[in-house]
């Protein structure tokens, strides 16, 4: 049986929309198997995954904080939250949408757009729409023009939890104007343990299911091409050490690259990878209907070698580089100006739908 129960994270949180106190509420889903997720009603944000290793030892996999104030903090690198109204990045903050231009705001660096701008959906207070018997709804409506974007966007993030330990994240959406929409969840996880750090993250094996990634300039923004994964060191077909992958990837700082995922029709969903740590057993595999995913793997969190302080994170945890990955599913980054990349436009009358699927287990 999967029991969900709910509580108080924090009170008194100022909206950054209504500027009311909120109550920031916190739901609990727990199964049968051992596995329990947290989450919270600002940014639709999982705090906390907990799940068995092959000898049955219970730890958090994802990294994430204690409180609120940790949350708001600037030094949040998105744990855990849902990502909109377009996650990723937008080159110059613009685009053209049906032969006129849009500017949205530009929040790194003055140069370009990344994960919706400075108040993204990861900071929105979210209403609870529906607690049910496995899970819970969520919603955000955006107001028109929020962050340069137009028309109302009515975001809803549904997370249920399943007795086989599979997380079902489904985020959809609805425009009153024709705007673009790309939705992410930015959990960051280290199945060695949310604590173990960059020891534990290279203990890792990857696999990720993709034809190709799309080409970057030196700030991440896609060029417009697709280049084949075939013959590089993005080639994760093949599960592999993700340590040695890093150490083979110098000089750059690690991963953070959007894979192109390979589908094979008519299925509407495709494996997208599969992570596992081999000395605690424990493995996470992804799978999502999105035609990618932006691997990446905590190059730009703090750099102790270099004398950079940790980020404090929950349970007394010293979070620095290296010490989780993410995937994040979804359309190809800065899709509104490329074409050839999967659209992620939202006209009015239709519905945006993502669907992605966390599955955790052990092999003994």
């Amino acid at each position: 049986m999967v029991n969900v129960t709910e509580d108080v994270f924090a009170n008194g949180a100022v909206n950054p929309f209504t500027k009311s106190k909120d109550t920031i509420k916190r739901f609990t889903l727990t199964n049968g198997a051992g596995m329990s997720v947290q989450l919270i009603t600002r940014g639709a944000t999982i705090t906390s995954i907990k799940t068995p290793d092959a000898s049955g030892q219970i730890d958090d996999v994802t990294l994430g904080f204690d409180d609120l104030a940790g949350y708001q903090s600037e030094r949040n690198p998105y744990f855990g939250a849902t990502i909109g109204r377009v996650c990723n990045r937008i080159a110059n903050g613009s685009f053209y949408l049906d032969g006129k231009l849009v500017q949205v705001s530009k929040n790194r660096d003055n140069k370009f757009q990344l994960h919706g701008g400075f108040v993204g959906f990861d900071k929105a207070h979210w209403e609870v729409v529906e607690v049910r018997v496995d899970g819970v709804t969520l919603s955000h409506t955006n107001p028109d023009g929020h962050e340069g974007y137009p028309g109302k966007v009515t975001a809803t993030a549904s997370f249920t939890l399943s007795e086989d330990n599979c997380l079902h994240v489904q985020m959809s959406a609805l425009a009153d104007k024709t705007t673009p929409v790309n939705l992410t969840n930015h959990s960051y996880f280290n199945l060695a343990g949310h604590k173990s750090g960059a020891n534990g993250l290279y203990e890792h094996t990857i696999e990720i299911n993709a034809y190709g990634i799309t080409e970057t300039d030196q700030s991440s923004i896609p060029t417009g091409r697709i280049t084949p994964v075939e013959g590089t060191g993005f080639d994760l077909r093949v599960s592999s050490n993700l340590g040695e992958r890093l150490k083979a990837l110098q000089p750059a700082r690690g991963y953070d690259d959007n894979f192109c995922v390979t589908f094979s029709p008519p299925q509407p969903l495709a494996k997208v990878a599969r992570a596992t740590h081999p000395p605690s057993g424990r493995w996470l595999e992804v799978v999502s209907n999105q035609p990618g995913v932006q691997f990446y793997t905590s190059n730009f969190m703090p750099d102790v070698e270099r004398g950079e302080s940790p980020i404090p994170g929950k349970d007394g945890a010293a979070y620095a580089k290296h010490c989780a990955f993410c995937l994040e599913t979804q359309k190809f980054p800065d899709s509104v100006n490329h074409s050839n990349f999967p659209s992620t436009i939202l006209r009015p009358g239709e519905s945006y739908q993502h669907e992605v699927i966390y599955k955790f287990g052990v092999s003994h």
